[in-house]
């Protein structure tokens, strides 16, 4: 993210001597992307970070697919999907392409008994139901209901609930996530008529700094694999750290809406960029004040993505039948638009209350096997009258 952030204590200069009060070396790590050519964050450790003592089991976690081409216009019950007490076991993949991987989970347990990276993707968590703590090497960030979190790869984490009754909707990305380019100046401003500014984001705090040596169990995805090893030093080790790679959130609650006389397409609800999609913010919005407005989306092709959209919570007004939790898939190649009888009932009213996330990708997606349990097979077929 392209804001400069710090915590803890560290030099005046890069990669010159730092030490503890006590005479003792700390130790620099950079945490950057694109080798040396893109954000990065340098942090200093109390021991290297280096030290691996022993490595475990290594298990397929390889999404199973089911369709791998799909036409059909999906929807999944996302809150069938079962909960279970741990943080990874309860993560379940619905739709996968080569560039991101969306999916659910409910994880009923905190994240504690080891501690988890994503080697390959950045992770979007979507908090839908929960209230806790996301806590990392360099900061921690309160979280709740409606929080989106970015969380970089390599960024070691663990969640900390304070619930059991939580569900998420995440997506992993084998790009970073930016906020949208035309929002911003050219070093990376947001700009007035972006619908939210940095002062909105949610940055870490609270430094945890754990000086201890032991057996402290890694998991790390890393090309479909959870491979698990453990490291000699608490991860959590850092004194310090400044830069412009680490994670933050943002709630959906804190997107602006923009409106117009007219019905307006669904860039104006973009909240962040990819190479390889979006994600969009639907949130509650004064209606189109054309005095023949028609609120409701009209019909459009989807010739270039496939759009997911998850519902959080509201009226869903261009659905009929939509409740929390539900996914819709409407893949590229053929037209999608408001159910039967939506176009009309919107007509003249004032305003929505609907919640929504949306993923446009710009590649197909495939269908997992996990998808086609909490399936609607009938959904497809609502558009006939």
């Amino acid at each position: 993210m392209p804001i400069y952030h710090k915590l803890g204590n560290f030099p005046n200069k890069r990669h010159i001597v730092f030490q503890s009060p006590q005479g003792k070396h700390y130790y620099e790590q950079l945490f950057g992307t694109e080798g040396f050519n893109h954000h990065s964050a340098l942090s200093y450790h109390i021991h290297r970070p280096t030290q691996i003592k022993e490595i475990l089991k290594s298990t397929d976690v390889t999404p199973k697919i089911a369709v791998p081409k799909n036409i059909k216009p999906m929807l999944l019950q996302g809150f069938n999907v079962p909960a279970k007490d741990d943080f990874l076991e309860s993560r379940i993949p619905v739709f996968v392409n080569g560039e991101c991987t969306i999916g659910l989970a409910a994880p009923k347990k905190s994240l504690r008994s080891y501690f988890y990276k994503n080697g390959d993707a950045d992770e979007m968590l979507f908090i839908h139901r929960g209230k806790g703590k996301l806590r990392t090497f360099f900061g921690n960030i309160d979280f709740e209901y409606g929080d989106y979190l970015i969380i970089p790869r390599g960024m070691i984490y663990q969640m900390d609930f304070e619930t059991e009754d939580n569900r998420i909707f995440y997506v992993e990305s084998f790009a970073p996530f930016f906020t949208p380019r035309r929002y911003k100046s050219a070093s990376g401003q947001l700009l007035e008529h972006s619908p939210f500014c940095e002062r909105d984001y949610k940055l870490p705090t609270e430094l945890e700094t754990y000086d201890e040596k032991g057996d402290f169990l890694m998991k790390i995805k890393k090309e479909g694999m959870l491979h698990e090893l453990v490291y000699a030093t608490h991860p959590f080790d850092v004194v310090g750290w400044d830069g412009y790679n680490f994670p933050w959130g943002f709630s959906i609650h804190n997107f602006e809406p923009i409106t117009g006389r007219v019905h307006l397409p669904p860039p104006i609800h973009q909240t962040f960029e990819t190479t390889a999609f979006v994600v969009c913010s639907f949130v509650p919005r004064l209606y189109d004040y054309h005095p023949k407005a028609i609120p409701a989306p009209y019909n459009h092709s989807n010739v270039d993505s496939d759009e997911v959209l998850y519902y959080v919570d509201g009226d869903f007004m261009s659905r009929n039948n939509i409740k929390q939790g539900h996914i819709t898939l409407h893949p590229k190649g053929i037209p999608h638009g408001p159910a039967p009888g939506a176009m009309e009932r919107s007509i003249g009213q004032k305003e929505t209350q609907e919640l929504a996330v949306m993923v446009d990708t710009f590649r197909p997606l495939m269908i997992t096997e996990e998808a086609l349990r909490i399936e609607d097979p009938g959904y497809f077929k609502t558009w006939c009258e």
